[in-house]
């Protein structure tokens, strides 16, 4: 009795919401994108096999140990062949890092995405009232916000943000700032800027919860164009519908799982604990519990409460998924999961009860531009206009996760069909591939034939370019 209780209580209680919403809602209230552009770097920066084998071998700090550990990281990272790897890596400077590549690594993303932007959107850049830029890794003097407001020639009383160490997150946290902005302003243009400083952040160690980071983070960042004005809905791509973040940060573990610290050797660089997918979990089971009520029709909570109730009496196995019973397809209809690795992506997956459909847009960005942090969403969710798949009325269901620990959700409505291929226009064509399989099995699975391993880096670097010299000297010994 006290459970159908229970059950008539949550229908009030949703009853009086909606009723709120509908009388006491205030119409400018709201946020729309009206575009946005994602980064693609030169194709001098494409970061392959082979090049990717020469900056390993760089490295005289690793052993064979390590190469084995790299070659099984990267075999299984989901991460293709035509990533972009930040110029001063490339160009062999990664070790001595100045403070100049860190600046121009930022300047080609900020002013490409924006030159781009302006340029789609009609929009000046003197029109422009609040300004949020989100890099985890990097704090210059002057902010990076100034640079953007010097090279455009900004209005000088534009409201301007700096966002450092929110990490892949961090792009939702910087939306919710410009939300919580647009109460105050009205019929205001906001920018977010989201996008890493890898470059000077690359690791030259031998810690392998800190190697991680080299196998799974590329190039790659994204502007994005907000504005709370009604009368401009009819040209928005989407409107925010809704928004939870959650900080799981007092919990240590989930603190430690995602952390810049440097090795026992002094060399500085970003560990990634196993810790990792269990904090994620958590925190994403607390963010669905305030964000899934808000967003899921009354029939369907009422009918996962009673399917919860029956399986918690049964003490069914059933329970242990974060969205167990729930059918989020009853008012979702695309998920964009951040694109931070392929165990992120699996277990998302897993705990919501997807398919590989829903799942394709992470997979093949991860496997086309690797995980670019606080980018990294957009990319997904251009895979998805690329292919077609947005309609007018959908909802994306937008799915993040960061350091601290943080998991930050929201949903996001769809104003009018789109099919903008945008960064993916020069290879849409090719994905889904027929596989995602990574050729450095194929090439270097050598490494890990024990019979080999009276060789020398000198050796390592001689047989490097193939496995046919390497098949001989195993024919002699």
């Amino acid at each position: 009795m006290e459970f159908f209780i229970a059950i008539y209580t949550v229908f009030l209680f949703y009853v009086f919401v909606q009723l709120c919403k509908r009388f006491l809602g205030q119409k400018n209230d709201c946020c729309y994108m009206l575009n946005y552009e994602c980064y693609k770097a030169p194709e001098d920066r494409k970061l392959d096999t082979e090049s990717s084998t020469r900056i390993v071998l760089r490295n005289k700090n690793l052993g064979w140990e390590e190469y084995k550990f790299l070659l099984k990281t990267m075999v299984s990272s989901g991460i293709g062949e035509e990533t972009y790897c930040p110029k001063n890596v490339i160009m062999a400077k990664e070790e001595n890092p100045a403070l100049i590549d860190s600046i121009e690594e930022m300047d080609d993303v900020f002013f490409d995405t924006l030159d781009n932007l302006f340029s789609k959107s009609g929009i000046s850049p003197q029109e422009i009232d609040i300004l949020v830029v989100n890099v985890s890794l990097l704090s210059s003097v002057p902010s990076l916000t100034a640079r953007i407001i010097n090279r455009y020639k900004m209005k000088s009383d534009i409201k301007a943000f700096n966002l450092s160490g929110m990490g892949c997150s961090a792009s939702l946290i910087a939306i919710d700032l410009v939300r919580q902005e647009f109460k105050i302003h009205k019929k205001a243009f906001a920018i977010v800027v989201s996008t890493e400083s890898f470059g000077a952040n690359w690791y030259c160690g031998k810690d392998k919860s800190m190697m991680l980071s080299n196998c799974l983070f590329r190039s790659g960042g994204c502007s994005m164009l907000f504005t709370n004005n009604p009368d401009l809905k009819n040209r928005a791509l989407f409107k925010l519908t809704s928004m939870v973040r959650t900080h799981f940060g007092s919990n240590d573990e989930a603190y430690e799982c995602c952390i810049q610290v440097e090795d026992s050797q002094g060399y500085p660089g970003f560990r990634l604990t196993k810790k990792l997918t269990k904090a994620a979990a958590q925190a994403f089971i607390i963010n669905l519990r305030v964000l899934l009520p808000k967003i899921l029709p009354l029939w369907e909570l009422i009918r996962y409460a009673l399917v919860y109730h029956r399986w918690s009496k049964e003490k069914s196995p059933m329970l242990e998924g974060v969205g167990a019973g729930l059918n989020l397809k009853s008012r979702v209809d695309h998920f964009c999961i951040h694109p931070g690795g392929r165990a992120v992506i699996d277990g998302v997956g897993k705990s919501l009860g997807l398919s590989e459909h829903d799942l394709e847009p992470a997979r093949m960005t991860l496997h086309r531009f690797g995980n670019t942090s606080a980018g990294g969403l957009w990319y997904v969710l251009g895979y998805m206009e690329a292919k077609k798949r947005l309609k007018k009325g959908d909802r994306v269901f937008m799915i993040s996760f960061g350091a601290g620990f943080k998991c930050n959700n929201c949903v996001w409505q769809v104003m009018r069909d789109l099919e903008d291929a945008n960064v993916w226009k020069d290879c849409i064509d090719k994905y889904p591939p027929e596989t995602l399989a990574n050729p450095f099995t194929e090439k270097y699975g050598w490494i890990n034939d024990e019979r080999l391993s009276f060789l020398r880096i000198e050796d390592i670097l001689h047989f490097s370019s193939g496995s046919s010299g390497v098949k001989d000297v195993l024919s002699v010994h």
